[in-house]
């Protein structure tokens, strides 16, 4: 059967495995020669710090795709395998496709606005040079405007969402991707890009503590995280709260980098919720979720700005040198409070932050300290392992209230009785804040309410060891209720793409 092109290059970004990608398989269905590509884009590199976490992931995944995409060749083609440039990418995949002699770029959709920008350049350049851009669906189930009301408008609250998400659900839509049978299309690389994949030392960047914290970079790390999970996902529902507790999947970087398929992931769940599983039902809507946030940011890009209910911009939030202060204690987990502190302390040592925990220090930032949410949203985004703008937007809307299906205003995390709520005997407290690690499980919580024996006991001076609290939690509440007072009830804005 005669295909559509001759040759083709498929660029991989965030979908770094050679299994049930969309792109790659599209590629190789339509191409009697397939190269693949990946850029270390210096739009992105070069500002960040030269130790990062998400790049030595990124690196150590680039690794392990080559490794596989050579295995998917097999003997077909031993110099097959994954170009790896260091350069501008908006730059540098036109110039490769021209010197590659191919016809078609392929890439998995990308909706962040950067990213957009980014690929309707390159596009535009293809287009001069007659090179056609295959865009496909890859790292969503749904995309953009795939799931509507029945007034033909985006969706803005999730629980509908969720429920028209399911009910267009068909097996075609988390099909495996095949790369397999067409392996041997893969060619081989021209000798001026045959050179093996630069070290992180090249790039300009450090090793971190990645390794020590387990975090297996590549897809074979994420199908080992999957086995993990597969066999708590049943009480997925009743640990997922619990920040000791090992409740989670941890499979957050493995998404964000598609080193694992959301359709795989859809595909475990989906039989399981459809038994009735309820730690298999509420996993799955956490992956919706996902998909929710995706749309929301395709939809109503003024999210990246500002707050999705506009009448939020009015809010008034703490400004000058005292309110750099606050910031930074929370920052520094310092504020007082020992299960923001601990989760603060979990961000800054890992990468990584219990989602309960989020909640917990985001809404602590926002309506205790006063702190424009976008302070905390740009803090996470340089600090979390699986940053995706459109979910860490979309929580940090949601706890500050101004986001679509967001908290009411008026509830206001008390980060004392989350605490005992949710680390009861205080054994994540006393893990990542050892200084408190003697205090007895009720102490622990609110040190300053222990008795000065206790404190001695425990060996805890405060203001030495531990921080007295930064704020009181009565007065924060009051001041957010009259803070948030200016929020009047409004329409949920109209898509920008509509």
């Amino acid at each position: 059967m005669q295909k559509l092109f001759s040759t083709g290059l498929v660029w991989f970004r965030r979908d770094l495995r050679a299994h049930d990608n969309a792109a790659l398989a599209t590629a190789l269905q339509q191409c009697d020669h397939v190269h693949c590509v990946f850029v270390f884009d210096r739009a992105i590199l070069d500002s960040l710090p030269r130790s990062d976490r998400r790049v030595e992931f990124i690196w150590g995944s680039v690794l392990a795709l080559d490794d596989d995409l050579r295995a998917l060749a097999d003997k077909h083609q031993p110099q097959a395998g994954l170009i790896v440039r260091h350069a501008i990418a908006e730059d540098e995949i036109p110039i490769l496709a021209q010197v590659l002699k191919v016809q078609a770029v392929f890439a998995a959709n990308d909706y962040e606005p950067q990213a957009l920008a980014r690929d309707a350049s390159v596009q535009a350049a293809l287009d001069q040079k007659n090179i056609t851009w295959v865009g496909v669906k890859d790292h969503v189930i749904f995309e953009k405007r795939e799931v509507l009301t029945q007034m033909g408008k985006p969706y803005g609250v999730f629980t509908p969402y969720m429920r028209a998400w399911l009910a267009r659900l068909q097996d075609a839509d988390i099909e495996n991707w095949d790369c397999h049978s067409a392996g041997h299309t893969l060619a081989a690389r021209p000798a001026a890009y045959a050179n093996a994949p630069p070290s992180l030392e090249a790039l300009g960047f450090e090793t971190t503590n990645l390794q020590s914290l387990g975090l297996q970079p590549g897809a074979r790390g994420g199908e080992q995280l999957i086995a993990d999970f597969w066999g708590r996902l049943e009480a997925y529902d009743e640990t997922r709260n619990f920040p000791s507790i090992k409740g989670p999947s941890y499979l957050g970087v493995h998404l964000r980098f598609g080193t694992v398929s959301i359709r795989q992931l859809v595909r475990l769940a989906l039989p399981l919720h459809n038994d009735g599983r309820t730690g298999a039902s509420v996993w799955l809507s956490e992956l919706i979720w996902r998909d929710f946030y995706f749309q929301i940011v395709a939809n109503f890009p003024h999210v990246a700005q500002g707050a999705f209910k506009p009448e939020y911009n009015a809010i008034a939030w703490e400004t000058g040198p005292h309110a750099e202060q606050l910031f930074q204690a929370w920052c520094e987990g310092r504020t007082g409070y020992p299960l923001v502190d601990a989760a603060m302390a979990q961000l800054n040592q890992t990468g990584y932050m219990h989602n309960r925990l989020r909640m917990v220090a985001g809404s602590f930032l926002v309506k205790h300290l006063g702190i424009d949410w976008r302070w905390g949203e740009s803090y996470f985004a340089k600090h979390l392992n699986d940053f995706d703008l459109s979910a860490n937007n979309g929580g940090w809307q949601w706890v500050s209230s101004s986001g679509c299906d967001a908290q009411p205003y008026f509830r206001i995390f008390n980060p004392v009785s989350q605490s005992e709520k949710f680390d009861a005997q205080g054994k994540f407290i006393k893990r990542y804040l050892p200084a408190l690690a003697g205090l007895d499980t009720k102490s622990i919580h609110a040190p300053w309410l222990a008795k000065p024996l206790v404190l001695e006991a425990a060996g805890v001076k405060l203001g030495r060891d531990y921080p007295l609290p930064v704020v009181d939690h009565a007065t924060a509440r009051a001041r957010t209720l009259q803070r948030y007072g200016v929020v009047k009830k409004a329409p949920l804005p109209i898509s920008e793409e509509a």
